[in-house]
């Protein structure tokens, strides 16, 4: 009997945290962010109707309203493929600048209109290959790197007036202490002091272990990021005296088990490492849901063409911190983890201000995809915190509570409750399993809500662009998700006909890569359930001799390494012949033959597959048929070169057949 009175007693036993700023503060908080990059994870959202586009961007980057986000992060362009596609270079060529390609410089600058104190990161993942001069190496030649990088930086403020805060180093791979030196020096030697360097983007080794060797290293740079760390860092990193950043974290899809994955990580990032600021990849999953780390953002926008959005549950924790908190507030030394599991952070303003952030994520609800998670156990507790310091004055706090339970047919996410009364600067909670709650002096906080978007369609059966209507702030067309070479609108000055305005990939070198990129160029488009289809689209082989192009059905990947890709593919060469293969490469060869092509002319070409035949039309002839289809019986349309060359595409149509 006593054993039973025993435990109930210990049941009823309240942990008690003491949370002050008596003896000092902690380290200064830096701010929650997220990526646009990495790439090509915001391709989707410019094409969005309004109002809805503005929306997602309220839902992102709107002070009290939804995230809230801190620090916005963009890949500086390299014309490689970084993940879901290839993002766009200012300098494709040494003599080339153009700083209007791309989407992220619009981004950028609806992120600032937002919230103008929002901070901003480049970093590059890949850079066009006359950087390397040959060799898939940046660090060849580190002047001409560094000169790009910063040309970047500058062009960011001249032409959209954006101050970029922080910049990368190369994302995920190796570093070299010359060029970093090499950089700090070219930003200082063009007015960029306040410009921050950020390395190594990886692993909290080496880098670590080199700026405790080498003084001059540690002195250019100013955050040590790393990637993925599992909410923990090193010896060697913590004895540098800089700031420790998560620089990317996350990557996970955005369900319940997301949001607690976010949840948990934006805690015991700095509880366990004393970390400042986590950086979410992605910013918003707006690609194609079948390309690599498909809805893993913050929140998902793949379909402009329908306007349906959807603001998931990693929106609403990153609000728990973010609209309670900013960057230049400090961490309170009494942080830790909660005796019956999960964490507690308290920051402060030091002007009075206190916002308390608890988390009890389980360990299933809040696995992310990586690293791997240990074991451990949450269980309902009673949590009893003393206000000490500056903060045994307070008598209410306001209550904010989230609940991820996966289980549950609606989770409860970011409600404001009853305001908590503090008495003698003590409060005791019940806490219970997969819950966050955040409890603050502040009275800003806002749920941020538009009216319901427009039901999820699939993408329209037929569809067509001839590149004449084109949106100024965009080089990009409509849809079009470029896989490996970067295709743009193009203006034909020289052309009195029906092909003035086209689309053309623009890349004749490989980039230094970041993954293994295709030697052909790709651009999917289209539905990745589609089986049965045509797509039609008029040429234009500028290369003599060895240039090709191709029109595409059924390919069944994008992402990394595009060289897998299969489907069906029709090829027409310089040389006059053409080809029916069942990959990218050209390694399954299903046809081929004399077509009649013709160099720097415009042709039609036609590919139409539907069940386990395929058959194709030049200029509306029929050249070849009853070809039986092998490898996938869906995916989406291409178009793309055998070769980094430059090609014309227009008058791009597709017909497909609805399937259940």
């Amino acid at each position: 009997m006593w054993l039973l009175v025993a435990a109930l007693w210990l049941q009823g036993v309240r942990a008690e945290y003491t949370l002050s700023d008596r003896g000092g503060l902690g380290r200064e908080f830096d701010g929650i962010g997220a990526v646009s990059g990495g790439g090509a994870t915001s391709r989707l959202l410019v094409n969005y109707p309004e109002p809805y586009r503005t929306q997602i961007l309220d839902y992102l980057f709107k002070p009290n309203f939804g995230a809230s986000l801190h620090i916005f992060k963009v890949e500086i362009g390299g014309d490689a493929q970084t993940t879901d596609g290839t993002e766009p270079s200012h300098m494709h060529y040494p003599d080339d600048q153009n700083y209007f390609r791309g989407y992220e410089w619009w981004l950028m600058k609806e992120a600032k209109k937002r919230n103008p104190k929002i901070k901003l990161v480049g970093l590059p993942w890949a850079f066009p290959g006359w950087i390397g001069d040959g060799y898939n190496w940046p660090y060849y030649y580190p002047d001409v790197t560094a000169y790009y990088v910063v040309s970047w930086i500058i062009g960011a403020k001249q032409y959209h007036d954006l101050d970029i805060d922080y910049v990368g180093i190369w994302n995920e791979r190796a570093f070299d202490a010359k060029y970093i030196k090499l950089l700090r020096y070219t930003l200082d030697k063009s007015g960029l002091e306040r410009v921050r360097i950020i390395a190594s983007d990886n692993l909290w080794q080496p880098i670590s272990y080199r700026m405790l060797r080498d003084a001059e290293l540690l002195g250019a740079v100013d955050v040590i990021g790393a990637h993925y760390p599992g909410t923990y860092t090193i010896e060697d990193a913590v004895s540098t005296g800089k700031k420790l950043w998560s620089s990317e974290d996350y990557s996970t899809y955005n369900d319940e088990v997301g949001g607690g994955c976010w949840a948990r990580i934006l805690n015991q990032n700095y509880v366990n490492g004393n970390m400042t600021s986590t950086i979410s990849w992605n910013l918003v999953a707006s690609y194609y849901e079948q390309l690599p780390f498909g809805l893993e953002g913050l929140m998902t926008a793949k379909e402009p063409w329908s306007g349906n959005y959807v603001v998931s549950s990693p929106i609403w924790a990153t609000a728990h911190t973010t609209q309670f908190t900013q960057p230049g507030w400090f961490y309170l030394r009494t942080v830790g983890h909660l005796e019956k599991g999960g964490s507690y952070v308290a920051l402060t303003d030091r002007l009075g201000n206190l916002t308390i952030i608890i988390e009890t994520m389980s360990h299933d609800h809040s696995i992310c995809i990586r690293p791997p998670l240990p074991k451990f156990n949450v269980s309902a507790q009673n949590a009893t915190f003393q206000l000490d310091g500056s903060f045994n004055n307070l008598d209410t706090l306001q209550v904010w509570y989230s609940k991820l339970d996966v289980n549950a047919t609606k989770p409860v996410l970011f409600k404001k409750t009853s305001t908590i009364t503090v008495k003698s600067g003590s409060f005791t909670l019940e806490l219970g399993v997969d819950e966050i709650y955040t409890l603050t002096t502040l009275k800003t906080g806002q749920k941020g809500s538009y009216p319901d978007p427009p039901k999820s369609q699939p993408f329209p059966v037929k569809y067509k662009d001839d590149f004449n209507i084109r949106n100024p702030p965009f080089s990009e067309a409509p849809y079009f998700a470029d896989q490996s070479g970067v295709f743009e609108y193009f203006t034909n000055t020289s052309d009195t006909g029906d092909h003035v305005f086209t689309f053309r990939q623009v890349l004749t070198q490989r980039p230094i890569t970041w993954a293994s990129d295709a030697d052909q160029a790709i651009s999917v488009i289209g539905d990745h359930t589609w089986s049965n289809v045509t797509v039609t689209c008029d040429i234009y082989i500028e290369t003599p001799d060895t240039g090709g192009v191709f029109i595409a059905a059924r390919v069944d990947q994008g992402g990394s390494p595009t060289h897998l890709a299969k489907g069906i593919y029709f090829w027409v060469f310089a040389d006059g012949t053409y080809k029916v293969t069942g990959d990218l490469i050209g390694k399954i060869v299903l046809l081929k033959g004399q077509s009649g092509v013709r160099v720097r002319s415009w042709h039609t070409l036609t590919l139409h597959v539907e069940g386990f035949t395929a058959y194709g039309l030049l200029n509306g002839n029929p050249l070849w048929k009853d070809v039986i289809t092998l490898g996938p019986v869906r995916g989406w349309a291409a178009i793309g070169t055998s070769s980094l060359e430059f090609a014309q595409f227009d008058n791009f149509m597709i017909e497909a057949e609805v399937t259940s």
